[in-house]
């Protein structure tokens, strides 16, 4: 029998969210019903909000979650009720081109429920990246359930679904930060610092931390930046050179996602150094830089996405690590919200007051 749930819904562009009744489905082949117990307020959710990603109205918002699996449908034999799980926006299919070359963490045909959710009168809702967590209960495909060690905070597990699982990804997977590198992260809001926390945990040398907020900086150190630059007041570019013996660092990693903090990100990296783009830019945002300083620096210039993570090898690792004391994912919680609290949430976040506000159900 179908269930009635509450969920945050964005009805239209602009328009401040709010808590509706959401029909959740019985699961059919392949799909999962999943009990929320946290979800993150993410940028990506306030996207939505503002028509940043598509016009596809009304949205269920949230995707950085962590739940318990209640139901599953015909088919389905990774996960069962009872389970404790993360879940994720990238369900590998398998077979596409990339998946058959044995790289899964860039599968180019992730796939969804094929039911939709709806309210009560019918209409269908569009659910975050595939999830709408910011709900008591989710429709999703079984393939986004990844599960882990149920003895991790639902409220800190949730996080590695989307944002803290992109900064640590793009520090571990992506850069290749290895023990003894130099690392520079530009920008330090929620994304931002786990990379930080990424880098440490690959045994970096040394970690420069920029930002232009001294509250940000003062977060990144706690979670392992060894230098911290407020680039308000200082060129972090000589600042990062100054640090690393005039070279630049090793790896690079930019957070903020717009032209002038690229180019800082490449010009404060060493020759043959790499630079991760993790900051996702707007659709309008154009870069130019000097052809021949592209061919002369070498290196790599890559861009980041989603960490680069395999949620069924990443996740359970990480979880781990968080157990054991040698990740704290708990100081990426900034407060823990009620439901019908997303709103002002929003207003914090986009104030850069929080890393992360937590849902709780």
């Amino acid at each position: 029998m179908p269930q009635h749930v509450r969920g945050v819904v964005a009805r239209a562009k602009g328009e401040p969210v709010r808590v509706e009744t959401v029909v959740i489905p019985d699961p059919g082949p392949g799909e999962a019903v999943v009990r929320v117990q946290a979800c993150g307020v993410c940028h990506t959710d306030l996207h939505y909000r503002e028509g940043g990603i598509n016009d596809d109205f009304p949205f269920l918002l949230g995707h950085e979650a962590a739940g318990v699996v209640e139901q599953v449908g015909p088919h389905v034999t990774d996960v069962a009720p009872g389970d404790f799980v993360i879940l994720n926006w990238r369900a590998v299919c398998g077979r596409c081109r990339a998946c058959r070359r044995g790289r899964p963490q860039y599968c180019f045909d992730t796939h969804n429920a094929r039911q939709r959710m709806t309210l009560t009168d019918g209409t269908e809702l569009s659910p975050a990246l595939g999830i709408g967590a910011f709900a008591e209960k989710t429709l999703v495909a079984a393939g986004q359930c990844t599960k882990v060690d149920p003895a991790a905070s639902p409220a800190a597990a949730g996080l590695l679904g989307c944002g803290v699982m992109a900064g640590i990804g793009a520090a571990i997977n992506t850069g290749e930060v290895g023990r003894g590198d130099t690392v520079a992260v530009i920008g330090c809001g929620g994304v931002g610092d786990a990379a930080v926390a990424g880098a440490r945990l690959a045994g970096a040398a040394k970690v420069i931390a920029v930002d232009i907020d001294d509250r940000k900086l003062t977060t990144a150190r706690s979670l392992g930046a060894t230098h911290t630059v407020n680039s308000r007041t200082a060129d972090p570019v000589q600042a990062i050179r100054d640090l690393t013996g005039g070279f630049g660092a090793d790896v690079v990693i930019e957070a903020v996602g717009r032209p002038e903090t690229y180019r800082q990100a490449f010009y404060a990296r060493d020759l043959a150094g790499t630079v991760v783009l993790v900051g996702v830019p707007t659709p309008e945002m154009k870069l130019e830089l000097p052809l021949l300083d592209v061919f002369g620096r070498g290196g790599a210039l890559k861009s980041s996405w989603y960490g680069d993570c395999l949620p069924s090898r990443d996740f359970p690792m990480l979880i781990d690590l968080y157990l054991q004391g040698r990740l704290d994912l708990d100081a990426f919680v900034s407060e823990t919200i009620a439901l019908d609290e997303v709103e002002d949430a929003f207003a914090r976040m986009d104030k850069g007051d929080v890393l992360r506000s937590v849902v709780i159900l």
